[in-house]
């Protein structure tokens, strides 16, 4: 049997929350990525971590259980980074982590963008603030990104039929990205 790819869940929202949307959304993308591949899983959350990370101006003041989110951040073999909108953009908290990853740590690694907002109109947010950030890094973001809304859930399943098959695509994409021959290390530009 092969090695189990690692994937790392980095789910965004600043506050704790068992009914998080987000995190549902997350629980839901991995159940279906695991129908389709041999993985283990890593769920960073950032409510936990959040008032220590706030305090931290650079890496080096990070508390060890930040830089162990950070490490398995930049060793994920596929990342799924989600996040809730908070005025029409993700979590101030959520990029200040991000801003701690090393420049060359995500280098063509594969991402799945993910996000939840409390209507339709910061749908955007995947391809207007998440894709940029990640594309910075030289991520891989792959095409297809899953954002829901309250209307989507029903307490902590999905009853959207629309987003049921948008995140049973979006799993189908990455899992065959994975799948593919391993890519040409590249070098990173200025």
């Amino acid at each position: 049997m092969s090695t189990a790819l690692n994937v790392v869940a980095l789910v965004g929202s600043p506050t704790s929350s068992a009914t998080s949307r987000t995190l549902l959304l997350v629980q839901h993308v991995l159940t279906q990525l695991r129908l389709r591949l041999h993985m283990d899983v890593q769920l960073i959350e950032l409510a936990p971590i959040a008032r220590s990370l706030g305090q931290a101006l650079t890496r080096d003041e990070v508390e060890p259980r930040i830089e162990q989110a950070l490490s398995r951040i930049e060793s994920a073999d596929l990342l799924i980074a989600a996040a809730p909108v908070y005025r029409g953009s993700y979590p101030g908290l959520f990029k200040h982590l991000v801003d701690f990853i090393g420049l060359d740590a995500l280098v063509d690694t594969p991402v799945l963008l993910a996000a939840t907002g409390g209507s339709e109109r910061h749908a955007l947010v995947i391809d207007h603030q998440l894709r940029p950030l990640f594309s910075f890094l030289q991520a891989h973001t792959l095409p297809i990104g899953v954002y829901a809304t309250p209307a989507d859930f029903e307490e902590t399943e999905i009853r959207s039929v629309a987003l049921q098959a948008r995140i049973a695509l979006a799993a189908e994409r990455a899992a065959s990205h994975l799948q593919a021959a391993p890519p040409v290390v590249l070098r990173r530009i200025a």
